[in-house]
């Protein structure tokens, strides 16, 4: 059960990122967030649950489906695959409880402002990535370069969406996008690490 190898992100890919960050901002997010959240949740998963298996996802009121999807996959796979991502997501939430400090407040702001300015997909992409870049400078020099851009990204996500619930959508679609296009190989690699 080896994540596909290719030079892009494929559906699975994105599957797997979707997955990942919406687990995180569930373990971590504030109540506020709950009910976007939920929503969130199946926006993106419904659709391919439908196809898959011609039924809907539903939310516990923990935040986790009660149903599977399966996205191509056999359905035990899958499930064991998502099960592996959503605690890899809680163990990365519990981390980034404790690093949460680290992000200036006046960073988050500024990203906000960014964000309701209505710019373009990729230009909201660069504004992310240069927010981790301006973080970075203040997280601690001890954790792995990859993993500290993984939970910066995933933090200021959170602190947006928590900052400005309208923008939850948003700053999640364009922190997969960044995930996806910066951090595929490192993400391929903790979510193949689970499944072996």
């Amino acid at each position: 059960m080896d994540p596909k190898v290719c030079s892009g992100p494929g559906p699975g890919d994105e599957h797997i990122t979707n997955l990942l960050l919406l687990g995180f901002l569930q373990s971590c997010a504030s109540q506020s967030l709950h009910d976007e959240l939920q929503v969130l949740s199946r926006e993106l998963l419904t659709p391919v649950a439908i196809a898959a298996d011609g039924y809907d996802d539903e939310l516990q009121t923990d935040g986790n489906r009660a149903s599977h999807f399966h996205g191509g996959r056999a359905g035990a796979d899958s499930e064991s695959q998502e099960e592996i991502i959503r605690n890899l997501a809680r163990r990365l939430a519990q981390i980034g409880d404790r690093m949460d400090q680290h992000i200036q407040p006046g960073l988050v702001n500024n990203l906000v402002a960014e964000f309701r300015n209505g710019r373009s997909e990729e230009d909201r992409r660069k504004q992310l990535a240069s927010a981790v870049g301006q973080a970075m400078k203040s997280w601690p020099a001890d954790m792995e370069k990859e993993k500290a851009m993984l939970m910066l990204t995933m933090l200021l996500a959170k602190k947006v969406a928590e900052h400005a619930p309208s923008l939850l959508r948003t700053i999640f679609h364009t922190a997969v996008t960044l995930i996806n296009q910066d951090l595929l190989a490192y993400v391929r690699n903790l979510a193949g690490n689970g499944l072996e």
